[in-house]
């Protein structure tokens, strides 16, 4: 599947039409259902298949997200070989108490792996997270891009952000086949 096929099927896949209570408290029309997407496996391997190519060279580490950015880290260290963590939003109290599940991160070059970026907040929370674990961090990949927020915010706390999509070249993907 190329790229545009692969921004289609996203879209196809992952627009909702109906009525919607958004975060904000506002309702919409339209709903973009990331999960729809991600629990596809066809999907979830085109995805992989995409993004292996923009996997900075040298990571050691991929570290998942919770929830989104775990299967899309899971699917990419599949197809590259790189092991993969799954970073909590916050350390379990309980067991090992362990905020990234998975191997020693310790003086790794890790790749930070999410699902959408809007604002980039949960990313720059969880980087804090990892950098107090004495991971090695700069770079973020994403799948789609949702604001120009997201990327202003992360390239401000200095790190590099690498996307597959941007949400406006989804919106394009599916007019182009209307």
């Amino acid at each position: 599947m190329n790229k545009t096929e692969l921004a289609r099927e996203i879209m196809q896949t992952s627009r909702l039409t109906g009525e919607f209570k958004l975060r904000s408290g506002k309702t919409s029309n339209h709903y973009f259902d990331k999960y729809l997407f991600e629990s596809n496996p066809v999907l979830l391997a085109a995805i992989a298949e995409q993004l292996a190519p923009l996997v900075p060279e040298g990571t050691e580490v991929l570290a998942g997200l919770e929830m989104g950015g775990i299967p899309i880290a899971t699917a990419l260290s599949l197809k590259t070989g790189i092991p993969v963590v799954f970073v909590r939003k916050r350390a379990k109290e309980y067991g090992t108490s362990k905020l990234a599940e998975g191997i020693d991160i310790t003086g790794k070059k890790v790749c930070i792996i999410e699902d959408v970026i809007t604002t980039g907040g949960q990313v720059l929370l969880s980087a804090a997270d990892l950098l107090n674990h004495d991971a090695e961090l700069k770079e973020v990949l994403c799948v789609i891009e949702n604001e120009k927020a997201g990327r202003a915010n992360l390239e401000e706390a200095e790190f590099e952000v690498r996307s597959l999509f941007k949400m406006e070249e989804l919106l394009a993907a599916v007019e182009e086949s209307v």
